[in-house]
């Protein structure tokens, strides 16, 4: 397996009325956490530009568990746990302060080149990358 633990803290312009983080935030939770696991596999945003891979999100689904308040210390653990061959599966938990899981997510992202626009297999510099990373990523 392959994953990567990034911390956020909820900041005020994320909780709503409630004082609740908006859930539609928790979303932007996982990219954040998927951009840090991608950079610690020097496949980050720059990487697939220059190599014209884009990876658009096809799917994503979320279980909220908790709710997460202002000021909280959020912990997202983000994993690969299959290697790809068409379409790139990530798995998502984010915990609170206590150590309790609050939201669960999936996210499907399909390779796609940027000059055609048209679908394709990974490509071989992902594969390397995630092959050469199999161990745990902290």
């Amino acid at each position: 397996m392959i994953y990567a633990t990034t911390q956020i803290r909820v900041r005020y312009d994320e909780v709503d009325q409630m004082g609740y983080v908006y859930h539609a935030n928790h979303v932007k939770y996982c990219h954040i956490g998927r951009t840090e696991l991608f950079r610690q596999l020097n496949i980050h945003d720059n990487f697939l530009e220059k190599n014209s891979i884009m990876l658009p999100v096809i799917d994503m689904s979320l279980n909220y568990l908790k709710p997460a308040k202002y000021d909280e210390l959020l912990s997202i653990f983000t994993s690969v746990t299959e290697i790809p061959k068409t379409r790139f599966q990530l798995k998502f938990e984010i915990i609170n302060e206590k150590e309790e899981l609050i939201c669960k997510a999936k996210s499907t992202l399909a390779f796609v080149d940027s000059k055609t626009r048209k679908p394709m297999k990974a490509p071989e510099i992902i594969l390397q990358a995630l092959y050469n990373n199999t161990k745990q990523i902290v």
